[in-house]
């Protein structure tokens, strides 16, 4: 496993969430502009998405962090579950992941409570 292409990836994603961050701290209202209750409510809807959008952004960026450390730690890529190595295609997709698929499917099961 050639962890500097993994490396990469991850502080690409981090580069990118930081930037989708920075845009939407900076997102400004303009009090004046609701004028009665439809538009203050469209804008309450619309606030508590871009809450719910950098919370997830929030958490994705701690777990690229993590990531990035267990790579100096060359602990990268072991799943915390069973600790078997997670596989390459997983990673692929989610660099960030802590779980190979068996062990997030059993993660997931115990979520849901079944």
């Amino acid at each position: 496993m050639d962890k500097n292409f993994f490396k990469g990836l991850l502080i690409n994603r981090r580069d990118e969430i930081l930037r989708i961050l920075n845009s939407l701290s900076k997102k400004e209202i303009n009090s004046c502009d609701i004028k009665d209750d439809i538009n203050f409510a469209s804008f309450s809807l619309e606030g508590d998405t871009d809450f719910k959008i950098y919370e997830r952004y929030k958490k994705e960026l701690e777990e690229i962090d993590r990531a990035l450390k267990k790579i100096e730690e060359n602990r990268y890529g072991i799943c915390e579950m069973c600790e078997e190595e997670i596989e390459e295609e997983r990673l692929k997709l989610k660099p960030h992941a802590k779980y190979c698929i068996i062990c997030k499917e059993i993660e997931e099961r115990e979520k849901l409570g079944k």
